[in-house]
This record gives C-alpha cells, structure tokens and sequence, in this order.
C-alpha cells in the first residue's frame, strides 16, 4: 500500500507566494521541497523533491526513504529523476529513471520518451513473469506520462491557475511497468502553510484510479485504489509558471490515512534569459 501511495504521489517515495499578478510574465521557476509521510498520524518516511525550468529544458529530481517507526519493520529508500523539454510553457518528459531498494533487493527502472511516446524502457533486474498480469501494449505505451512529470498540472490561459477548473483533467501514466489512469475533480479551496516556504491558497482534487495494463486484476491493492472514492491531492504553484504540483496527499488505508504533506516548499520564478547583443 505504501508503495502504491508513493507511486502515486510522483511515482517515487517522494513529492513562496501565490504566481505573480500577471502569471504569463515568465515561463521559468524554481521548486525546492521536502515532504512527510505519515500513517495514522505516525511517521514513516521524508522525502525531497527538486524541480528547475528554464525557458526550454527542465529538471526534476527527488528521494526519500522510511524513517521512524516504519523504519524498524522495513528499511527503504527511493530516488526518481525527469528530464526533458519545455513546449510552450510546460515540461515535456524525454527520459524517466527511478529506483527502490529494501533490505532484500534493488529495482531500477528507466524510460526514454518521444513526445508522449515512449520509445524504450527496462526494469533491472529483468522482474518475474506473471501469467497473470495484464500485457502492456505498444497502445498503451502512446499518449502518456512518466510519473513525474505526471504529477505536474498543466494549466492552459492567462487566468489564475489556481481556480477549480484546474481539477477537471485527467492523465495516463506509465511507470515502466503499469500503465494506469487518473482522473481528477474539483473538491475544494484551502489554505496551506509550510513550516518554510510556501503560505497561501491550493487547490484540492479528488483523485481516481483506473488501472489499464501491467497489474495482475486479483491483487488486492489494485481492487482496493480503483474502489476509492476518497484519494485527494492538494496542489500548490510553481512560482513563474502555469504548473501546479502537490503539496499534500492524502489516500484511505486499511492501516489508517496516509498522508504525505510538505514541511518545505520554497518556490521562485526566474526571469527569461535575453539574449546578447553586440
């Protein structure tokens, strides 16, 4: 469940002022984060997450690990890391790798993408076959995200981004070994306010789940997300962009809520570079 919840959240363990008056002034900005998770209100893991974007290329970067009482039972750490394009405004993946290791084993996953496509990806080592897990298709491998880049909301226009209709959109994601949809719907306004950083209004989605292809349909986990109906994320801006990106999530376990929630979110715009004249 856990490992669900951090798939989730940015496909990794993981995840200053609202954007400026006219948000359409810059295309570039910075996120430095870092997250909580809790269970039940108890601690089990931090993570960190690092976005930069210029005018054409971006970067995304995050770890984190098992800390506390979780820790005891079960040692982990995690690392992901995006790297792409800019088009008009928005992050467009073209490499995708993560990792996880436990006390018993390390995974390592990487993606290379063409515009929504991705064009080669591998899992080391090479994972068990399952007859019973659903094929992933070369259909299915069109048309989607990486995890990362995934968790960031795109919002076309001028208008503030931070409004409900930021909610109404949905995405398909690949992690390079599930392919899976999620849906998004308007919840409600808040205001938030991070130990460092970040103090003002987000916007509250509630999430769905819909798995597609590369799960095995009896597992538990798999038929307890796509049933539901209480996954929310509040998202908070990027400053300097059109981005948002969550500050907390929160997802209904058997074991309790699990929350994952910034302690620090510390964001600026950058102003566009000009270019040199003689």
């Amino acid at each position: 469940m856990l490992r669900v919840f951090a798939a989730l959240c940015a496909g990794t363990w993981v995840l200053l002022a609202s954007l400026l008056a006219s948000p359409a002034a810059f295309a570039q900005g910075r996120l430095e984060a870092q997250y909580e998770a809790t269970l039940a209100g108890i601690p089990v893991g931090k993570g960190a997450w690092t976005i930069d974007i210029s005018d054409d290329q971006f970067s995304a970067s995050a770890f984190g690990g098992t800390s506390g009482l979780l820790k005891t039972f079960a040692s982990g750490s995690g690392t992901g890391a995006a790297q792409g394009r800019v088009v008009n405004g928005f992050p467009v993946a073209t490499n995708y790798s993560a990792s996880t290791t436990t006390s018993k084993k390390t995974e390592a996953i990487h993606m290379v993408l063409a515009n929504g496509t991705v064009k080669e990806y591998g899992i080391e080592p090479d994972p068990p076959v399952d007859p019973d897990r659903i094929p992933v298709t070369e259909a299915h491998r069109r048309g989607v995200f990486d995890p990362m880049t995934g968790s960031m909301l795109r919002v076309p226009g001028t208008s503030d981004p931070l409004s409900p209709e930021a909610c109404r959109t949905g995405a398909a994601i690949f992690d390079g070994r599930m392919r899976y949809d999620l849906k998004l719907d308007f919840k409600r306004m808040e205001t938030v306010k991070a130990e460092k950083g970040y103090r003002g209004p987000v916007v509250v989605c509630a999430v769905y789940f819909s798995p597609v292809s590369g799960y095995i349909p009896d597992r538990a986990v798999i038929k307890y997300l796509t049933a539901q109906r209480n996954i929310e994320i509040a998202f908070a801006p990027v400053a300097g962009t059109r981005l948002l990106v969550p500050f907390r999530m929160i997802i209904p376990t058997p074991l309790g809520t699990a929350m994952l929630e910034a302690t620090q979110f510390v964001t600026q715009a950058t102003p566009p570079r000009v270019a040199k004249t003689n």
